[in-house]
């Protein structure tokens, strides 16, 4: 993984309204403890991501999009390998950051996402 290396983060249909993707999609929940689940690009591509999250893993997702782990770490988001969970497993860290901070640094990454567009889509 380096700089250049896309973040695959499977969408989940609830955070697709009218057809746009909402800056809750990059957004971590206090359950995710300001940590956001996404895949290495440079391990996985963006179907077999998919597939992986909705037939192994058992989870509901429209499709997958991306940022890069530059346009984290510009954002002052740390990213880290988390193999324990499956390979390819990467987190984003959000901690460290108020509410108002996630928030923005989320809408930031959505709009990464948005300018690649759909990475995979079934």
């Amino acid at each position: 993984m380096n700089s250049s290396t896309t973040l695959i983060r499977q969408i989940h249909p609830s955070f697709v309204q009218d057809g746009r993707i909402t800056s809750q999609a990059f957004r971590p929940t206090p359950k995710d403890e300001d940590m956001l689940s996404t895949y290495d690009g440079d391990q996985i591509d963006a179907k077999s991501a998919w597939k992986h999250y909705t037939e192994s893993l058992g989870h509901v997702s429209d499709g997958a999009l991306g940022v890069s782990v530059s346009e984290c770490e510009a954002l002052d988001l740390k990213v880290t390998s988390d193999p324990e969970s499956f390979p390819e497993h990467v987190l984003i860290d959000f901690s460290g950051h108020g509410r108002k901070q996630i928030e923005k640094r989320a809408k930031k990454l959505k709009l990464h996402a948005e300018t690649r567009d759909w990475l995979f889509q079934p």
